[in-house]
């Protein structure tokens, strides 16, 4: 099966099922030297596995990982790294009912007409469980840009339905803020703005109540990548990340910077003016040169220019409903059907860590690109 791999000289392979003994994944092109453990790996598996709050996935995963291979005595040895995620919980009964029908939002149908066959089994090869071996990636990859250059990468919500936060600096925003309410509880919508992450929980509980599903938006930022990296053309930096959005379940759209925004303005209202900026000499490539604002999203040409990479993704409403639609058989008669199992009525809070893996990911290959011809 093709398509398994991402990137180029940090380069992540994935295999596993929803409901097959466990996900893996193979990272090439880990400097060695890296500090890595397996309680690294969990801050973000903890960010993503199922179970974590009454507004999410009730499956109970612990998402421990093993790392097979590629770490010796604490650090990374520049071999390829290896790290199994095994699955504890599945209930492949609860599909038991559908093996033949396609769900209404789902890869069925896909990979039937692709393969002629498929695992029904919670999605299999399809399902968002394959991403917590990607969140296991995406920690390698933080750390090598945190390392490089002081990078972070951070993604919260903004958007549940029609509750919308209100965001005034993308990049003054902190993962306490994302992951804890003000008095101190945890944010369990991840929202940063406190009164918006109220309603939106709200709303959450009220649609699982009526055994329906809601979608919304995340906005990831990175912070302190240095101007220079992406590739012209077909490689441009902005085109990987929204490759690397796009892979990932349920995404439906993908923008950067001021986004569809700028369909109203003038050239003159959407430029970045340039201006002088105060030299970081201990940061890679240029930074004597800033913009005054930001449209642009942190990429000209696809080439970062040293402002903050500001990405957004629409997320769909997860499409596993335990209320009756209609739909047809493999053999093409119409029926109906009502999808057992355990689902997201919301996929926003768990997606957070997932597409701070990917965008951690490609800026990571870049890094790597960029230093391999460039310095």
């Amino acid at each position: 099966m093709a398509g398994n791999s991402f990137g180029q000289l940090f380069r992540i392979t994935t295999a596993g099922e929803s409901h097959g003994p466990g996900n893996v994944v193979i990272i090439d092109g880990v400097p060695p030297g890296i500090p890595l453990t397996v309680e690294d790996l969990m801050v973000d598996l903890n960010r993503r596995r199922p179970g974590q709050s009454k507004i999410v996935t009730q499956r109970a995963e612990s998402d421990t990982p093993e790392i097979l291979s590629g770490v010796f005595e604490g650090k990374t040895t520049g071999t390829a790294l290896a790290i199994l995620i095994r699955n504890e919980d599945q209930r492949s009964r609860d599909y038991g009912d559908i093996k033949d029908k396609y769900r209404p939002g789902h890869a069925d149908f896909g990979f039937d007409a692709k393969y002629g066959l498929r695992d029904y089994r919670g999605g299999g090869r399809s399902s968002a469980r394959e991403t917590a071996a990607r969140v296991a990636a995406g920690v390698v990859a933080k750390k090598i840009i945190e390392d490089a250059f002081g990078g972070r990468v951070l993604g919260y919500v903004t958007q549940v339905g029609e509750i919308k936060a209100t965001i005034a600096d993308p990049a003054a925003i902190t993962l306490d803020q994302v992951e804890k309410l003000p008095d101190g509880e945890p944010n369990i919508v991840r929202c940063p703005d406190a009164d918006a992450a109220a309603r939106m929980v709200e709303l959450i509980e009220s649609v699982r109540k009526d055994c329906d599903s809601i979608g919304g938006v995340a906005e990831i930022v990175a912070t302190g990548v240095p101007a220079g990296l992406g590739e012209p053309v077909f490689d441009k930096i902005k085109a990987d990340l929204a490759k690397a959005l796009f892979s990932l379940p349920a995404v439906l759209g993908v923008e950067y910077g001021i986004g569809f925004g700028c369909a109203t303005l003038r050239g003159s209202q959407n430029n970045d003016v340039f201006v002088p900026a105060s030299p970081q000499p201990d940061k890679p490539g240029r930074s004597d040169i800033g913009t005054l604002t930001n449209r642009h999203g942190g990429m000209l040409g696809g080439i970062t220019s040293g402002e903050p990479i500001v990405l957004r993704a629409a997320v769909k409403p997860t499409s596993s409903l335990p209320q009756e639609q209609q739909t047809v058989t493999s053999s093409a008669e119409p029926t109906t059907i009502v999808t057992k199992g355990r689902h997201d009525p919301c996929l926003l809070p768990r997606f957070i860590p997932m597409a701070e893996a990917m965008v951690a990911i490609v800026i990571a290959d870049h890094w790597q690109r960029w230093k391999s011809q460039c310095r």
